[in-house]
């Protein structure tokens, strides 16, 4: 009760968390399906931007917000990602994305990747035994670098906010609107100058090259944690992500895959959960 549950998917970690629900949906455009699971210790799955519509959703950034399930294990996650993708008319940034059977999944020819120099997003970040944790599977992992994004790039991210909420700015009901930042962002990228925003723009499109070209023939990506810069990456490339929680001290570990790669990503994170065992404890008295 002293801590938050981050967000901006709070009350759908949490939730889950609490038993409430076996699942719920949760929505990400720079880490809000990530960190609410990362800090209830629950497993969210990310996907590819494009594979589940966001209608009757609200809208931050068109080119950025995702929708993407939160659940007990990995598995349960792809399960719920299977349900409610798809190419959608209500929704044009949707795309019918190919799937992958996860029995299919041959974890000992997956090509691993440790991601090289990540770094803490903040305090909360715990540091876990990565190296050992592929190991045990069976894998040995390879060095993997990636360039860290400019802070450029998610200017767009605001400015998309801005236009979005630009109805609530100008009928003055953002005055309402308390204890948060959104309403002074949505005032001042009204005025940010067009050529900035299309440098931003021409900036994540290098980010998505480079990305790509250094992912290389990786399978799987393994981040501490959140992942590090790549949480911020991937976010501006599309690319899907799933965090699984290893304890209840505040470790954990981000997997990062392909574009439409989730079903490799579940079941790698499901091997991982198995061997750790931490989706089974329960609290005290339940």
């Amino acid at each position: 009760t002293r801590q938050g549950s981050s967000g901006s998917s709070a009350g759908s970690a949490s939730a889950v968390a609490a038993g409430l629900v076996p699942f719920a949906i949760g929505t990400e455009t720079l880490g809000s399906i990530i960190s609410p699971s990362h800090r209830c210790r629950v497993t969210g799955l990310r996907p590819t931007f494009g594979r589940v519509s966001r209608h009757g959703a609200m809208p931050l950034s068109w080119t950025m917000d995702k929708v993407g399930p939160i659940g007990r294990t990995a598995m349960d996650c792809l399960a719920v990602l299977l349900a409610i993708s798809g190419q959608a008319d209500a929704d044009s940034g949707t795309v019918a994305m190919p799937w992958q059977d996860p029995a299919r999944v041959r974890l000992n020819r997956l090509k691993v990747g440790l991601l090289k120099g990540a770094f803490p997003l903040d305090e909360e970040d715990g540091e876990a035994d990565l190296p050992g944790l592929i190991k045990r599977l069976g894998l040995e992992p390879v060095e993997a670098e990636f360039t860290p994004p400019e802070d450029s790039a998610t200017l767009g991210l605001s400015v998309e906010a801005a236009a979005s909420f630009d109805a609530l700015t100008r009928s003055g009901e953002v005055d309402r609107v308390e204890r948060s930042a959104w309403p002074g962002i949505f005032r001042a990228h009204r005025y940010v100058p067009a050529v900035e925003y299309i440098q931003s723009l021409r900036h994540r499109t290098r980010i998505m090259e480079r990305f790509e070209r250094e992912f290389g023939d990786l399978d799987v990506v393994v981040a501490p944690d959140r992942g590090s810069h790549l949480l911020i990456t991937t976010n501006l490339t599309g690319h899907p992500q799933i965090y699984i929680p290893l304890d209840d001290k505040g470790r954990g570990v981000s997997l990062i895959g392909r574009v439409g790669g989730e079903a490799i990503l579940a079941r790698f994170g499901q091997a991982v959960q198995e061997g750790v065992g931490f989706h089974r404890l329960r609290p005290a008295g339940f």
